[in-house]
């Protein structure tokens, strides 16, 4: 994939180490704050319970609720999990393009250039994924995505490898990750018949009579 700038970060992020680190991380969070439930879609049912509490149920509360296939880690693994996995792409992506941009081989240049812009995609794809999956029901979509988002990865971690080896090694936990990622989002996609919002719709309409 050739470098596409409309596509890509500006070189200020990728240069400045701590706003190529910590930008991942702000985009990650915001990214979980719009796909707790009720956010991004009306709620099908009334629960006026939850609005004199004045809160709705969570994104973990939703996950609890659905089925899942074995292995599944608890909740409170996965803002860990993504967090150090933003804070070593931000870093990796720091390194490829300062030593890329600085270098006197032309075709390392271009190197560091189109992994910003496979780096930009991929965080995008990444940044949907939860908002998709949670904040829309829509475990289809999210599949596609993870899968998309994993080949993206790969992609990216070849051509960043030309520029920096330890940039391309430092991925090996985030591919892995996602590898896992792919499995839990099928899993869980299947054992609910790809209907999450849906289950988490009648999961609310159950709560609601049982109030």
């Amino acid at each position: 994939m050739a470098y596409v700038p409309g596509l890509t970060l500006p070189a200020s992020v990728f240069s400045n180490a701590p706003i190529s680190i910590l930008l991942p991380v702000g985009l990650g969070l915001g990214s979980g704050l719009v796909s707790q439930p009720g956010k991004l879609i009306p709620k099908r049912f009334s629960d006026q319970a939850a609005t004199e509490r004045g809160k709705f149920r969570s994104a973990q509360d939703q996950y609890k609720a659905l089925k899942h296939p074995p292995f599944r880690p608890p909740p409170w693994v996965f803002a860990p999990a993504w967090s150090t996995l933003y804070l070593i792409m931000g870093y990796a992506a720091h390194r490829v393009w300062t030593i890329g941009m600085a270098s006197p081989n032309p075709q390392t240049v271009e190197n560091a250039r189109r992994g910003g812009t496979l780096y930009t995609i991929q965080l995008g794809l990444n940044l949907i994924w939860m908002p998709l999956f949670f904040g829309l029901g829509r475990p289809i979509e999210a599949m596609l995505d993870v899968v998309t988002l994993t080949g993206t990865v790969g992609y990216m971690t070849y051509v960043w490898h030309k520029v920096d080896d330890t940039a391309a090694y430092l991925m090996a936990p985030y591919l892995a990750w996602l590898g896992f990622a792919t499995y839990l989002t099928a899993g869980t996609g299947h054992l609910n018949g790809w209907t999450i919002k849906q289950e988490a719709e009648n999961q609310q309409e159950t709560e609601k009579k049982e109030s």
